[in-house]
C-alpha cells in the first residue's frame, strides 16, 4: 500500500510527532523548530490501525542535547529523517517495531539507501537515519516498512531544504 501525503496534512503533523518523539525520546527535551525556511518537513500515513508519522529536518535546526542522544553531528548540510510506528488511543499509543526500508532520491536522480536505526527511550521506539544535502535542494524519501507479521506499508513525500 502506498500512502500519499499533502503538504496541508504533513503540516498538521509536524508539531505533533516532533513533540511526542523528541520530548519523550530525549528525557523531556524540547521538540527541534521548524526547518529552514519555516516549512514544516513531516508526513503522516494510517495503515489499518497504525499510524506512521515521519519527520525530515536540517540536523543544525536540533538542539546540542537532542542531537548528543541520538548520537549525530548538526549541520546544515545533514537531514535527519524520524520515523514513528505507533499503535493505540491518542495519549495511549505503543510503538511497532518494524524494518524501516528508505531510499532518498535528489532532484538530479541520484539515488541512495538510507540507513536506519533504532532509537529506543523506555516503552518507545523510533528509526533514525541521516542523509547529505546540499541546499537548495528538494528530496524524495521513499519508506518501506515491515512489521512484525510480515504486513508491509509504503509512504512516500518530498521535501525541500533551502539554506540558511
Amino acid at each position: 500500500m502506498t500512502f500519499p501525503i499533502s503538504t496541508a496534512r504533513a503540516g498538521l503533523v509536524f508539531t505533533a510527532l516532533l513533540a511526542v518523539a523528541v520530548t519523550t525520546a530525549c528525557s523531556g527535551s524540547p521538540p527541534p523548530p521548524r526547518a529552514a525556511g519555516g516549512a514544516t518537513q513531516s508526513a503522516t500515513a494510517r495503515s489499518g490501525d497504525v499510524t506512521i508519522r515521519a519527520s525530515a529536518v536540517p540536523t543544525s535546526t536540533l538542539g546540542a542535547a537532542v542531537a548528543s542522544e541520538y548520537g549525530i553531528q548538526r549541520g546544515d548540510d545533514t537531514v535527519l529523517l524520524l520515523v514513528a510506528l505507533r499503535k493505540g488511543a491518542e495519549g495511549q499509543e505503543v510503538s511497532i517495531p518494524a524494518q524501516v526500508r528508505v531510499t532518498v532520491t535528489d532532484l538530479s536522480g541520484q539515488r541512495q539507501d538510507l540507513p536506519m536505526r533504532e532509537l529506543r527511550s523506555g516503552d518507545l521506539l523510533d528509526y533514525i537515519g541521516t542523509v547529505d544535502v546540499s541546499a537548495p535542494d528538494t528530496l524524495r524519501f521513499d519508506l518501506q516498512i515491515v512489521r512484525e507479521g510480515g504486513e508491509v506499508s509504503s509512504m512516500q513525500f518530498t521535501r525541500e531544504f533551502h539554506p540558511r
